[in-house]
């Protein structure tokens, strides 16, 4: 049990209407953590990143992707190592020994939407890609959906601002 230290008045808080997946599009981002974990057999490890967006109307959204280091499934493996890759080369560093080095370096997320499967629902599966002018053939950013008047026009904030606020493989 665990005594809050006073009286939680639930009626005075809205309660949390949980996340909806991020629509199809470019996003700048930044990772803020990361950690291996180990796999719900217990046999390997995944990365776990947690990687917010920075800027536009989605600013303060998160994204989270596992990438599946250490597993006896060569080809699970294969497709981490490159994911991790493409995020190394996004933000300009080619060599890592901690998954730290990766944190706080804007970077393009490309976010696309997986359809329901199984039991779950909807899920966004991200790509990694330098912002433009940090590599040949860096793609055009845009800081939200691939239809720019599906949305509203809304202030962005910088990394600088943003500091730490607050999806799977691709």
């Amino acid at each position: 049990m665990a005594s809050f230290g006073q009286t939680f008045d639930a009626s005075s808080v809205e309660p949390s209407s949980g996340y909806e997946v991020l629509p199809p599009g470019k996003y700048l981002a930044q990772i803020v953590a990361s950690e291996m974990r180990a796999t719900k057999d217990g046999m390997g490890q995944y990365l776990y990143l947690e990687v917010d967006v920075i800027e536009g109307q989605y600013a303060g959204r998160k994204l989270f992707d596992r990438l599946n280091l250490i597993n006896a499934n060569a080809d699970a493996v294969q497709i981490a190592q490159r994911t991790l890759s493409s995020i190394c080369r996004a933000v300009g560093k080619l060599q890592v020994s901690n998954s730290e080095q990766l944190h706080l370096i804007p970077l393009i997320a490309d976010v696309r939407v997986r359809p329901p499967k199984g039991m779950y629902g909807e899920s966004n599966s991200v790509r990694y890609l330098p912002r433009s002018g940090q590599a040949a053939n860096a793609p055009t950013f845009s800081t939200g959906p691939a239809n720019p008047s599906a949305r509203p026009a809304v202030a962005t904030a910088t990394p600088a601002a943003n500091g730490l606020p607050w999806k799977r493989q691709a």
